[in-house]
């Protein structure tokens, strides 16, 4: 029986379950037309034979944790049928976004490997599959690469993949030059103390609604995308990024929903952590967790649209070139070495600062396929640590561009009120930016 030891980074996202968060990466991807139970098992049984992790049970000891060969694995286990339970009157969508949230909540088999894929045969027409992974398998970037790597056009894009990361690291050597300077070195170190010092002194958050103790119970919601060229167009006349549109358009919903619930979000700031990605260019697609985090203030009390957007802007231009991310892995990989008490303590310091988990990634331009039916539709959340209850990530894929929110129930039982607000505010944006842009000018 093969035995490997897991890596310190790895074993404290093991560690860090907790019975108000799973350490548990969920994705559902809406397929036209139904793809059958057969065709996905067969698939999956091919192309996750090249991942060891996905065959390998967790064994926990005194020291950490190791990797281990499952003698009994059963791809059955592990892809399985399911049906929606429908409430009188509940809609499809609703009715998975219910599944989704109980997946969420639910802890694996230790027995087996940390992972699963359940079908929803019937949905919408076609079919819905919903993964749910364990972190210490791999972060959420690695994992997109594994699903990806499911699909029916792999090995092109495999290739295509490949020159991309080749390309960007010739790139990256050409802007690098010589060997760095002294001055340049002293430069760094001083941005490395300077970041050391911010992280250890970030503020509290601003005590709504959304920060608290939660119950455990996870409920979801997700938008119906927005054209992605329009978001091009919008943040081009206003002199900013598609990201800075959409955190802008998130904060914007957020800062709307309190205000309904009686709240005054007037001056109030909340801040999400974003995973960075680290991983070298030579090491694209290797699983394991490789990210940072950073911290992004996201301004809910700032009620005009524009002011809005270009404090988002502000924001992200501060976070850019900062050591935080890779402070941050030290800190994972550091707790790692330490006993469960104390991991929870040194990481409890940094969860009270913030308010929300954020994920905002670019998915692939053109509709992929799974076992020849059509991937219509992407959505994800990455868990959370600690207490804290608020899930958001933003996806592009296939010229859209959505929201997906997962809450605690204890901090907001319906997140769809908050996701909702998210496409109003985009159109608040429009106009301004048309006016800007001007006539006869393209923008």
């Amino acid at each position: 029986m093969a035995t490997e030891r897991m890596s310190r980074v790895d074993t404290s996202w093991l560690r860090m379950d907790s019975d108000v968060n799973l350490m548990v990466i969920v994705g559902v991807w809406m397929l036209e037309p139904k793809v059958s139970l057969d065709a996905v098992r067969r698939r999956c049984a091919e192309r996750l034979a090249r991942y060891g992790r996905f065959h390998q049970k967790v064994v926990v000891d005194a020291l950490g944790a190791s990797w281990v060969d499952d003698d009994a694995f059963d791809i059955a286990h592990h892809v399985q049928a399911v049906k929606l339970e429908r409430r009188r009157g509940q809609s499809r969508r609703a009715a998975l976004q219910a599944l989704c949230g109980r997946l969420a909540a639910t802890p694996f088999d230790a027995e087996r490997p940390l992972w699963q894929f359940l079908l929803v045969e019937d949905y919408e027409g076609g079919s819905a599959l919903v993964a749910r992974i364990h972190h210490c398998i791999a972060d959420g970037m690695a994992l997109i690469s594994v699903m990806l790597g499911l699909t029916d056009d792999d090995k092109g894009r495999a290739r295509r993949r490949k020159r991309t990361a080749q390309a960007q690291a010739h790139d990256a050597q050409a802007r690098r030059g010589p060997a760095d300077g002294a001055a340049d070195w002293l430069r760094k170190g001083s941005k490395i103390v300077q970041d050391v010092a911010a992280l250890a002194l970030l503020s509290d958050d601003s005590p709504t609604r959304l920060k608290g103790k939660g119950s455990g119970k996870k409920v979801v919601a997700w938008t119906d995308p927005l054209p992605l060229d329009a978001v091009k167009v919008v943040g081009k006349a206003l002199g900013c990024t598609i990201n800075d549109v959409l955190l802008s358009c998130a904060a914007g919903a957020i800062g709307s929903w309190l205000r309904d619930q009686g709240d005054d979000p007037q001056g109030q700031e909340i801040r999400a952590m974003v995973p960075v990605d680290l991983r070298a260019s030579e090491d694209a697609g290797t699983l394991g967790n490789r990210f940072g985090l950073a911290p992004l203030v996201l301004p809910i009390g700032i009620a005009n649209p524009l002011d809005r957007l270009y404090a988002v802007r502000r924001r992200m231009a501060d976070m850019k070139g900062s050591y935080q991310p890779l402070l941050a892995f030290g800190i994972l990989t550091l707790t790692g070495l330490f006993v469960k008490p104390m991991q929870d303590a040194v990481l409890g310091m940094f969860v009270k600062k913030a308010t929300a988990v954020m994920t905002n990634v670019p998915g692939p331009r053109e509709p992929l396929k799974l076992c020849g039916s059509t991937l219509r539709r992407i959505v994800f959340w990455v868990p959370a640590t600690g207490d804290i209850g608020v899930h958001l990530s933003i996806l592009s894929y296939a010229g859209g561009v959505q929201m997906a929110l997962m809450t605690d129930e204890a901090l907001c039982a319906r997140p769809g009120e908050i996701i909702e607000r998210f496409e109003p505010e985009f159109r608040r944006l429009r106009p301004v930016a048309m006016a800007l842009a001007g006539p006869g000018r393209k923008s």
